[in-house]
């Protein structure tokens, strides 16, 4: 076996690419906007795994596509599940983990995981974006901050407060009524974590009745956000386990498979 295995995870907001060499090391990583046009946003973010990693295109042996936008890659080796992809991604990151939640863009997923990182159980959101990447995008727009912004807001807050609506339109209006009775940003902040948090462990007790008895771990893009993570841990009662790069787990284990198959 010679060459380098790409991984591509193409999501409604991101598509991450991972090259990774035939013992699993990962060369280079690249997370670009998906936007309207995902042809586009394959090419780009291909383009700067490749320039990373200081490899030709030609230097490829195999690439798995995975996502939504999977069966857009054009010269892809084959196409997988995500939830495959993040089995295997974490499996290798993480191979303790026996329940696995991924909040992406547009969806959520709890994975069951055996010993051996195979899939035994999943379960995933219905098509309402609530609780998602996409979810917090709109609630971050209401408060009039960056995304990213929303990872820290939520320091000493103390209240019990959840939204009443996981709808994104009707919580955007939520949001709004709060401003304007001037309940603090980081009280607010709390209780977005809270609404995602509890959205979250009902799904997760749908693949794994009792997540204090097994390692959790979280993927996905809204993984980088601290306060969504803390308040998962709150309603699991157990640790939730972040890898580096969370966004990237499905794009790395697409590139594991895309190795695996051609030993």
């Amino acid at each position: 076996m010679s060459g380098y295995f790409l991984g591509i995870d193409i999501g409604s907001l991101s598509c991450d690419a991972v090259i990774i060499d035939k013992s699993g090391r990962i060369l280079s990583a690249s997370v670009v906007p998906t936007g309207a046009r995902n042809r586009e946003a394959i090419e780009r973010a291909t383009g700067e795994a490749l320039r990373d990693a200081g490899l030709a295109r030609d230097r490829l042996a195999a690439m798995i596509s995975t996502g939504y936008g999977r069966d857009r890659v054009e010269d892809r080796t084959a196409a997988v599940t995500e939830i495959t992809c993040h089995a295997r991604g974490i499996f290798e990151l993480l191979p303790d983990v026996r329940l696995l939640i991924d909040i992406g863009g547009q969806d959520s997923k709890a994975v069951a995981l055996g010993p051996n990182g195979k899939v035994v159980d999943f379960a995933m959101n219905d098509k309402c974006a609530a609780g998602t990447g996409r979810f917090l995008e709109a609630m971050a727009r209401a408060l009039g901050v960056d995304i990213t912004e929303l990872a820290e807001m939520d320091h000493g807050a103390t209240r019990e407060l959840t939204l009443s609506s996981m709808c994104t339109v009707f919580a955007e209006s939520e949001v709004v009524s709060l401003i304007a009775q001037g309940m603090p940003e980081n009280e607010i902040v709390r209780g977005l974590n809270r609404s995602i948090a509890s959205r979250t462990v009902s799904l997760a007790k749908r693949v794994c009745t009792d997540p204090t008895r097994s390692v959790v771990a979280m993927s996905g893009g809204v993984a980088h956000n601290k306060g969504v993570v803390r308040a998962l841990s709150d309603f699991l009662t157990t640790p939730v386990n972040v890898p580096p790069m969370p966004d990237t787990v499905g794009a790395y284990g697409a590139a594991l498979i895309a190795r695996d198959r051609a030993v």
